[in-house]
């Protein structure tokens, strides 16, 4: 494997990780008396235009199409866990 593979992967994993991470904590306490964010289809909506926002970004050397593709699934993964987690614990 090259260099810029594992740098790719890593920006990749990064991103991934930040976007779930911001986007579960945003839910679980901005959104948390939002009822449009518990709806079932809020995660792909975020996911969604997460990586259209992203997309763009795919003319820089290390993000590709890829790259936005997996920091839109970070985010909806992170919105669905934060509304399972208002669900579970509604004090927090």
């Amino acid at each position: 494997m090259e260099f810029f593979d594992l740098l790719w992967i890593g920006v990749t994993g990064a991103g991934s990780i930040w976007g779930y991470v911001t986007s579960r904590r945003f839910v679980r306490r901005r959104l948390r008396f939002v009822d449009a964010a518990h709806k079932p289809v809020a995660p792909l909506l975020a996911g969604g235009a997460a990586a259209l926002v992203a997309a763009p970004l795919a003319a820089l050397p290390l993000l590709t199409i890829g790259t936005a593709a997996a920091f839109g699934i970070g985010i909806g993964l992170g919105v669905r866990h934060g509304q399972k987690d208002v669900k579970r614990l509604p004090g927090i």
